[in-house]
């Protein structure tokens, strides 16, 4: 869709368009910002596969799966469905709204609704400095992994030799060949978060060339990044089909998918699963980052949010299932060919156990038979009746056993999937397009993430905004100066505590005063009337009352909930010991806990700062415009906006203040300039603040 001409026989949204084509609104520094200078989306395809590329991430692949498969398989789905109906819909509706009407970022969104309220913008643009961060490191990995799949057999395969010894090294030989890459040639890692260790110098430059692609994707705003978004958002989806169809064939993918759909509806009076379903919706969609609030400003006024906000979280449950589909085929696959090598072994065990001279009526069976035609299920039935009469060194053999080790996060693609890739004919062709998978899912979403800080800066600071490209270099380049912390050997466990803690918490405030700003301080009546004008029809009201209580509640209860886990189980990392090659779990040293605290503390600061500050400002505004003149109080001019039905019946254009009542509108309860003002007496103006409590 082409950027739109505005006219002015259309209908004015949240920033009312006046008679002229070009919407002016005013920056927060008192500059004018024209939509003839904002850039918009080339079509709305564009416009959906960027909302898409964004909610569509890493952790649809990885996250979604592995809670799927912890909580119940087909009971966790439908749990998350109705959290996603509930909650999810509506909260992204609002964020989309909001941008497309207002036009600004995430600052200036809240502080239009009030400049108490501005800081949570900025909380917001923290949360996704953090967040880039790290999900550029997790790049960077899959760009390593990438340059290694050109090989055959894949680096990973097999278990390298010590040239000290002329054996198998004894950290792989203890773990795994896939486990033992990613910990010690990938990684090289240390054995806790205390032992820095040196920086991992090709890890060094994976993050650059990372960091690279991003700035250079990012440099020319949407009208670049949305064109990569053609192949990025596409992409991923290509592979995951090829790698379904792939999958079917396998043995062992019914299994998987059986494990993966059967209904364990117990858990729903889990209400740990409750939180881990109402978290999932919450990060899918994106709530919170100020990145979809940014790419729908770019929109038109009258695009049709509502479909949106319905189309792209359907894409994005419909992505999980289908990654989850994926992902369960190949761990079935993988399940199934551990029991069968378990059952190979266990039958050349006790082979030779016969051969030794055992006149036990169960030995010819196992002697005469050859070890590969003996199913799953049979050996288990054997195993059930003579475990007791054999040793230790024969184990049972259980694909369901397997499949309850779930893996999650990194271990799933860097471990878990390499391990299957290796066994797949033409190995380096599956790790080549897996990984190139893992890059455009990942760069997708770094785009919408970068997006969520740059908008707004440049929304609200004009000398940013007239300098788009120097801001897209400089922050790719601060982000890779400050990334170098997890390019150190230790990097992978600081990756792990920015992912718990520097984002959860922070962004679960954020959407709280998000909701309570929209809901209770502008009113869901007045922001469906003004939906209704941009739309040009009226949502169901269901929504007035979802975002009122429904969704307040849930986010609420789903903060209360993070606070009390960090508090009671404390805050924990896992760990990979060299010398005994597995993974421990370690509490984390106290400046490492200051550290999670500095982070959250920082990130949640600025909401109560911005609060303080509009306060003392407003104050100080009061004083400075009440001042007694001839025994009579003279009062500043306060501006509020007109409602909808006045807007429309105005033929004269309001949008440019002057000077001096621009300065004075600051302290309204809707200070943007792009509106149609009324002059408000000094007793209405106290009536509106105390009926919006603030």
């Amino acid at each position: 869709m082409a950027k739109p001409s505005l006219d002015n026989n259309e209908d004015s949204a949240w920033l009312g368009e006046g008679p002229s084509e070009t919407q002016v609104t005013t920056g927060p520094d008192g500059g004018e910002i024209t939509d003839g200078d904002r850039p918009a989306w080339d079509s709305k395809i564009q416009y959906v596969l960027a909302q898409v590329g964004f909610s569509v991430g890493l952790g649809n692949v990885w996250r979604f799966p592995y809670l799927c498969h912890q909580n119940g398989g087909g009971a966790f789905m439908l749990l998350y469905v109705f959290l996603l109906l509930i909650v999810g819909v509506p909260l992204f509706f609002m964020e989309l709204a909001a941008g497309q009407s207002m036009r600004q970022g995430s600052i200036g969104v809240w502080k239009h609704i009030s400049p108490k309220l501005a800081g949570v913008g900025y909380s917001s643009c923290i949360v996704c400095f953090y967040v880039a961060l790290y999900y550029n490191v997790i790049i960077a990995w899959s760009l390593f992994y990438l340059g290694n799949s050109f090989q055959y057999p894949l680096p990973w395969e097999q278990c390298p030799v010590d040239v000290t010894t002329n054996g198998t090294v004894k950290e792989c030989e203890s773990s795994s060949p896939t486990s033992y890459f990613w910990f010690r040639k990938a990684l090289n890692i240390t054995n806790s978060i205390e032992e820095s260790g040196e920086f991992n110098a090709i890890m060094t430059g994976c993050l650059l060339a990372a960091w690279t692609i991003v700035s250079l994707a990012m440099i020319k705003g949407i009208k670049s990044s949305g064109k990569v978004m053609y192949f990025s958002s596409v992409f991923p989806y290509v592979v995951l089909f090829i790698f379904l169809i792939r999958g079917l064939i396998l043995d062992g993918a019914m299994e998987g998918i059986t494990y993966m759909f059967y209904p364990r509806l117990e858990i729903w009076g889990n209400m740990q699963v409750w939180r881990q379903a109402a978290t999932q919706v919450f990060f899918a969609l994106g709530l919170g980052f100020g990145s979809v609030i940014a790419y729908s400003s770019y929109n038109p006024v009258h695009n049709n949010c509502h479909r949106d906000a319905l189309l792209v979280s359907g894409i994005n449950f419909l992505t999980s299932v289908l990654a989850s589909l994926v992902v369960f085929v190949v761990l079935g696959f993988r399940a199934k060919n551990i029991a069968l090598r378990c059952v190979a072994e266990n039958l050349g065990l006790l082979n030779i156990m016969a051969s030794h001279g055992s006149n036990q009526h169960w030995w010819p069976w196992f002697n005469m038979t050859d070890p590969s035609s003996v199913s799953i299920a049979e050996y288990r039935e054997w195993y059930s009746h003579y475990s007791s009469m054999v040793g230790p060194n024969i184990t049972d053999c259980s694909l369901e056993e397997e499949m309850n080790k779930g893996v999650e996060g990194t271990g799933l693609a860097f471990i878990a999937f390499t391990e299957v890739m290796a066994l797949f004919p033409a190995s380096p062709f599956w790790s080549t397009l897996f990984f190139l998978m893992l890059l455009n899912l990942g760069l997708s979403s770094m785009f919408g993430t970068m997006q969520g800080i740059l908008t707004p800066l440049m929304d609200n600071f004009s000398l940013l905004g007239r300098h788009h490209t120097l801001l897209t270099v400089s922050s790719c380049a601060l982000g890779f100066l400050i990334g170098l912390l997890f390019t150190q050997r230790s990097g992978n466990y600081f990756v792990t505590m920015f992912d718990d803690y520097s984002a959860t918490l922070p962004l679960v405030i954020v959407v709280i005063f998000e909701t309570i700003s929209v809901a209770w301080v502008y009113g869901s009546d007045r922001f469906l009337d003004d939906v209704e004008i941009m739309l040009k029809w009226r949502p169901p009201v269901v929504y007035k009352y979802l975002w009122k209580y429904v969704c307040l509640l849930a986010m609420s209860g789903l903060l209360a909930g993070s606070l009390l886990r960090m508090v009671f189980r404390g805050p924990t990392y896992t760990a990979w010991n060299q010398s005994t090659a597995s993974e421990v779990t370690l509490e984390y040293p106290r400046w490492a806990l200051a550290m999670i605290i500095m982070l959250i503390v920082f990130a949640s600061l600025p909401v109560p700062i911005g609060y303080i500050h509009s306060v003392l400002k407003n104050r100080r505004v009061r004083n400075t415009c009440s001042e007694e003149q001839g025994g009579q109080e003279m009062y500043c001019e306060f501006y509020t906006k007109s409602s909808p039905t006045e807007q429309l019946d105005s033929k004269s254009d309001h949008r440019v203040l002057s000077e001096e009542t621009e300065a004075h509108s600051r302290v309204a309860f809707l200070p943007m300039g792009s509106e149609h003002y009324r002059l408000l007496s000094q007793q209405e103006e106290e009536d509106d603040e105390q009926d919006t409590g603030l």
